[in-house]
């Protein structure tokens, strides 16, 4: 039973999940590196999470010229609880109804009219059944059903064909293999459990629904940098400044302007991703960082040599765009790298080594490596790679939302952050021509 009232809706996305005949079955983001909020599924090509309406409203103000560098918005639904039939609780996505549904950070919208986006997140890519409209059942009654159930339901109903493995503090690997990132199932555990203590309060969530950059990706490496020499919001408490600073100084965040918050790389040697989390990423010196970058770009085998040209350009392109964007700060924010560990030789490379054709036999190296890689033969194009920036709760600009504060010039470090990267990357590339 759905704590939530329900509503006449519109088609659903590509491969979204049902849950019977009314909303979307949210599903953990598989794909999911860092971040402490819990990314969803909505359908292939869309991601939502949970709604901080200053984000949303930076989302809607971005300038022409960042959008190449950020994730589509799409608009925003409702989610709330629903049981399913094994007593498990399961996040569902409807349609937003203003007023009725309440952003993560629960503050109420003075200084602006609410705007509804019900009609804009209902644009979907593909034909699906409507949902039907159901009498909403009573508060008590809803809240009683939610106490009664079994534990947030954690087990993913989605998986990667490719394992996943997570290095160690001590580099080795974890003797657990399994079918997603699992900072995503971190997350989602978290998640699931601030809004189960909530749920006696609240009855409708607002998520914000986002495009899934990863999903042009056959095998999507990513990694996640925390950007800037500074993380923390105009807004913050003394205490929080004075946490995220500390933060700052005993990383890479001071000396380089960017560490690293996250990261999945394919192993064609192995079949199975890498991943690293933030924690890791904090305890990095500059040599690290560096060796951290080079253990991105290697697929086990080899240096990906042809993704240098490729993401130092976006880099310099963002790095361009940035400078220009007067009185913006974009404190806490990431950006993500994105490349294809299915490339055009990983053919070339399990008919090379005799150890990876035996894993065709014992299917390591999923089917879909196997075929040769992912252009056309004797194409000499440059790998597809991506380079987006994410999670703007803390970011402002001169006039946005009558923010006290207002900055001069371009943020320059988040700046400071880009140089380091190319300047790292280029030194990488020559050393290894």
């Amino acid at each position: 039973m759905c704590v939530c009232q329900t509503m006449e809706v519109g088609k659903y996305g590509k491969n979204a999940t049902r849950s019977g005949d009314r909303g979307v079955l949210l599903e953990p983001f598989i794909h999911q590196v860092g971040g402490h909020s819990s990314m969803m599924r909505y359908d292939d090509h869309t991601v939502c999470k949970p709604l901080i309406t200053r984000e949303q409203r930076f989302y809607e103000s971005l300038p022409p010229e960042m959008k190449e560098f950020t994730p589509e918005y799409k608009g925003v639904v409702s989610v709330c609880f629903e049981g399913d039939s094994d007593g498990y609780i399961n996040l569902v996505a409807y349609p937003y109804v203003e007023n009725e549904a309440l952003e993560q950070d629960d503050m109420p919208e003075r200084d602006q009219p609410r705007r509804k986006h019900s009609r804009r997140s209902l644009h979907r890519s593909s034909s699906g059944t409507e949902h039907k409209e159901e009498k909403p059942g009573l508060a008590s009654d809803s809240t009683e059903s939610i106490q009664e159930t079994k534990s947030p339901r954690v087990d993913l109903h989605l998986h990667s064909d490719v394992p996943f493995q997570m290095l160690d503090g001590n580099s080795g690997l974890s003797s657990e293999k399994i079918s997603y990132n699992p900072w995503s199932l971190r997350c989602h555990k978290q998640q699931l459990s601030r809004m189960r203590s909530e749920s006696k309060d609240r009855k409708l969530y607002k998520f914000l629904l986002l495009e899934n950059v990863v999903h042009h990706f056959k095998l999507p490496c990513v990694l996640d940098l925390k950007m800037g020499t500074r993380q923390h919001g105009d807004d913050a408490s003394e205490e929080k400044a004075a946490r995220q600073m500390k933060k700052c100084e005993q990383s890479t965040s001071a000396t380089l302007g960017v560490r690293v918050c996250g990261m999945q790389v394919y192993q064609l040697d192995t079949g199975h991703y890498l991943c690293r989390n933030k924690y890791y990423g904090r305890g990095l010196s500059i040599e690290g960082f560096r060796n951290a970058l080079y253990q991105y770009l290697h697929n086990g085998i080899e240096l990906r040599k042809d993704l240098f040209e490729p993401v130092l350009a976006k880099l310099r392109s963002l790095k361009a765009v940035l400078e220009r964007q007067a009185s913006y700060r974009f404190y806490s924010s990431s950006l993500l790298i994105i490349y294809d560990g299915k490339d055009s030789r990983a053919g070339m490379f399990v008919e090379r080594r005799p150890e990876m054709r035996l894993k065709r036999v014992d299917s390591s190296v999923p089917e879909s490596l196997q075929d040769g890689g992912g252009t056309e033969p004797g194409s000499s194009a440059q790998p597809k790679v991506d380079v987006r920036m994410i999670d703007f709760a803390h970011s402002t600009f001169k006039g946005f939302r009558d923010d006290p504060t207002v900055h001069d010039g371009p943020d320059m470090g988040y700046v400071f952050g880009l140089e380091s990267l190319i300047n790292i990357m280029e030194q990488m590339r020559e050393e290894n021509q």
